[in-house]
């Protein structure tokens, strides 16, 4: 646990260091877990959107994109269930007056049990070496299946509590775990209380005639809402999805963990249409081709696994997550749910709008079905961040610094550096940078020994730092230095347009799924 402290702060410490996340309003201390992407994090969240979009709708002629509204009419959140039921379940520490989402107290519990496993596996591997199988030890092993079944039966009696409202026993559980308050190490609790986390505000020109409204708590239902106005004006057959991207906004009890849990996220999220009947075959496909996007970033297949819940949300018949690997351990990333016709009912319901599908192969109406894919942009931000974030041990007995984002993702593609400030060299350098930027986003740099930069462009993740020196002026050629092995070759700087889309051309990483 001490490792992955340590590997999180250099994580937290690196963001802001090199331009990718500050705290918002820090010049006031801050607000409590809301954060500004800065100039490189900015650069890579669009990318990482821009992936998604291309995977999702451009790569699918039957899936298009909307941008619906960020405040929506407040029956909307009636009827989707979140006015009366989007709660989490709070709990205070009487000694500390520090407040806590109960179920991550023993979400973290269960995360403790889990490092003793993994202590478990390592211990082992350096027991036996080459001939160690990880799996066989996994699944035989007995203080690791001990493991195993402790956690499966916490987590399935927590889930049993909250499904069925049973907060008392949730704070029983807690009590018999002896979890004590992470800052203070008490174990004084508070009953456990539900806790509504949508942001309200007002419409309107005056307190006496203003509507009581919602920052959305997310995108989902702006789909929802406009699905009739797709399928009719796109002309849309089932099967067909609709999806977007766009802020959401929780009051979290606890927004912890960097932009992991935040009040103020961004989501992208696609609802997929589906004749009754066939959701769970299209939950199964849509399972395995999220797996191979996030797989085709190549950041390890052993840093994803699938999490089937074990309590299903109200509009669910089956839900699993993605969970990835994080410094902190594995957490939720994306979440693969089938609906049902939970959402077009309740908005026919509450709207007195008929919100159905004429099918005319079969010459009958009918609300479709729903299989939802939702992925959180900053969640996938950090996951991205955090596993290319490495120290490596270089032959000169030094280390470096090094963000190994994968080359389509990261904010800026190449670095040109001019050797020398002098003998024409930044003029050169400056021709090929305008000439770059058409197609890339590049970077010029001419501050420091050529080491120095290569080290700065190394810790900023940029793929590739082409040097500008004398044997340009008649070769015309330059040195291409490649992020990942250090390797340097000489290139034409004719060729340098095309060794660069080699590398980060969306073609070339979608097709990997």
């Amino acid at each position: 646990m001490a490792k992955q402290e340590d590997q999180f702060k250099k994580v937290l410490s690196h963001a802001k260091e090199y331009g990718y996340v500050f705290q918002s309003s820090e010049i006031y201390d801050g607000l409590s877990a809301v954060y500004d992407y800065a100039q490189n994090g900015v650069e890579l969240k669009k990318n990482i959107r821009e992936y998604w979009w291309k995977a999702m709708v451009q790569m699918h002629e039957n899936i298009v994109g909307i941008d619906a509204s960020i405040l929506m009419h407040p029956t909307t959140w009636k009827a989707s269930g979140h006015v009366d039921a989007f709660n989490d379940p709070l709990i205070d520490n009487k000694d500390s007056k520090k407040r806590y989402r109960a179920d991550v107290l023993v979400e973290d519990y269960c995360a403790k049990i889990e490092a003793k496993i993994d202590k478990e596996v390592a211990k082992a591997e350096k027991r036996f070496g080459e001939a160690f199988n990880k799996e066989e030890f996994v699944s035989t092993n007995p203080r690791v299946l001990g493991y195993h079944e402790k956690i499966k039966s916490i987590l399935t009696r927590m889930a049993k509590s909250l499904e069925n409202e049973d907060l008392a026993d949730v704070k029983a559980l807690i009590e018999e775990l002896e979890i004590a308050d992470p800052l203070t190490g008490s174990k004084n609790w508070t009953d456990v209380k539900q806790f509504n986390l949508m942001f309200g505000t007002q419409i309107g020109a005056s307190a006496e005639n203003s509507m009581q409204v919602y920052l959305r708590p997310e995108t989902a239902q702006g789909i929802f809402v406009n699905f009739l106005n797709v399928q009719k004006t796109g002309r849309m057959k089932i099967p067909f999805g609709i999806a977007q991207t766009g802020k959401a906004f929780r009051n979290e009890i606890v927004a912890r963990q960097f932009i992991f849990r935040m009040r103020e996220f961004e989501q992208m999220e696609m609802q997929f249409f589906v004749k009754p009947g066939t959701q769970k075959e299209w939950y199964e496909k849509w399972k395995e081709t999220r797996m191979r996007w996030h797989l085709s970033l190549g950041m390890g297949a052993e840093n994803y696994r699938f999490h089937d819940h074990e309590k299903l949300a109200h509009y669910a018949d089956a839900a699993s997550d993605i969970e990835f690997k994080f410094p902190f351990g594995f957490k939720e990333l994306e979440g693969i749910h089938s609906r049902t016709d939970f959402d077009l009912k309740a908005h026919e319901e509450f709207s007195g709008k008929k919100l159905q599908y004429f099918d005319h192969e079969e010459n009958k109406s009918y609300v479709p079905y729903v299989v939802e894919t939702s992925i959180g942009l900053d969640r996938m931000f950090l996951a991205v961040f955090s596993r290319a974030l490495q120290e490596e041990e270089l032959d000169n007995n030094t280390t470096r610094t090094v963000l190994k984002l994968p080359a389509v993702l990261a904010p800026y593609k190449a670095a040109i550096l001019p050797l020398v400030k002098k003998d024409g060299l930044p003029e050169i350098a400056r021709e090929i940078m305008d000439d770059l930027k058409w197609d890339f986003n590049v970077f010029y740099d001419e501050k420091d020994a050529v080491g120095k930069r290569y080290r700065r462009q190394d810790a900023a993740g940029t793929p590739f730092c082409i040097t500008v020196d004398h044997e340009t002026l008649t070769d015309h050629s330059v040195t291409v230095r490649d992020r990942d092995t250090m390797e340097q070759k000489r290139v034409a700087i004719s060729e340098l347009k095309e060794l660069i889309r080699a590398a980060v051309d969306m073609k070339t990483w979608l097709q990997k799924i």
